[in-house]
């Protein structure tokens, strides 16, 4: 025991002096910035897919927390409620739309609805067209920005309107029908 006694002031000091010699750590990153929208204006001009007459146009302003969309939609089942998603390629070119891809959906969720716990970010709530197949657009869609390429960023997707109510629970798209019409999201100011 004698001889063990010594060394261990020896040890200590040996690994104390191989501490002192590590790089300090790295602090961590701060964090990133809020994602903010660009554009000032964009709009969407809305043309019939899958042979439907459903056209419309719309405006679409950053707000706090979102996005403000406005305008009209026609050409709709009178009196029916449709679904109406952000969709994740601005591509309208195939004749039913399935240009546009899947839902935007950027941080991988299920689908849902708006406002009443996990959906996609581009999922909003059913449209109503009124007696003449008509809907006046006076929507907010939160969590995503217009223009600045944020991962939420909305600018340069598509609109589409759906011929079906969205069930809300349905995966991956809420059983929605065709789509019966679809607009690119274009930034103008």
């Amino acid at each position: 025991m004698r001889f063990r006694l010594p060394l261990l002031p020896l040890a200590g000091a040996t690994l104390l002096g191989a501490c002192a010699t590590q790089p300090p750590a790295e602090p961590p990153a701060p964090p990133a910035p809020p994602a903010v929208s660009t554009a000032q204006l964009a709009e969407a001009n809305l043309a019939p897919a899958s042979a439907s007459l459903v056209s419309g146009r719309l405006a679409l302003v950053p707000e706090a927390g979102g996005v403000h969309i406005t305008g009209v939609i026609g050409g709709l089942p009178r009196g029916r409620q449709v679904a109406f998603h952000v969709h994740e390629k601005g591509d309208c070119s195939a004749v039913d739309a399935a240009s546009a891809g899947g839902h935007f959906n950027p941080a991988a969720q299920p689908h849902g609805r708006a406002g009443s716990g996990t959906h996609h970010a581009g999922d909003m709530d059913n449209l109503q067209a009124d007696a003449a197949g008509v809907v006046h657009m006076d929507m907010h869609l939160h969590g995503v920005t217009l223009g600045g390429g944020a991962a939420n960023d909305i600018a340069g997707r598509a609109l589409v309107v759906h011929a079906d109510a969205d069930d809300y629970r349905s995966q991956p798209a809420g059983n929605a029908g065709a789509r019966v019409a679809c607009g690119v999201i274009r930034v103008t100011r």
